[in-house]
């Protein structure tokens, strides 16, 4: 993850079932609130949770350059789409959003939905 916070090149990273659990996404947050090249980011399969969803949530409010985040089956739920929807009230730049098989229910849909109308 220090890498990325200094990457000038990698546009597109991919993740997908590695096991890097909430600590793991918690670093590549981090990382997210500095990086200026990424546009795709692939954290599919992580199991990373609420906390580290937040966590990715609030780096997205200062990520200027992603345009695509997929990030299904990490037992995301109402919480952390509450804060997801945080998040897409203030980033202009996210265009792709790939949620699926995690746990946000009504509740969370709702707050996306709700955010999209801002966004």
């Amino acid at each position: 993850a220090n890498a990325l916070k200094k990457n000038e090149a990698l546009s597109e990273l991919t993740l997908h079932w590695n096991e890097i659990g909430a600590d793991g996404a918690k670093e590549i947050a981090n990382a997210l609130k500095v990086n200026k090249t990424l546009t795709k980011l692939n954290l599919d399969q992580n199991l990373i949770g609420e906390e580290a969803a937040r966590e990715i949530a609030n780096a997205l409010k200062k990520n200027e350059t992603l345009t695509e985040l997929t990030f299904y089956y990490n037992r995301i739920g109402p919480d952390g789409a509450k804060e997801i929807a945080n998040a897409l009230k203030v980033n202009k730049t996210l265009t792709k959003l790939n949620l699926a098989y995690n746990q946000i229910r009504k509740d969370g849909a709702k707050d996306i939905a709700n955010a999209l109308k801002e966004n």
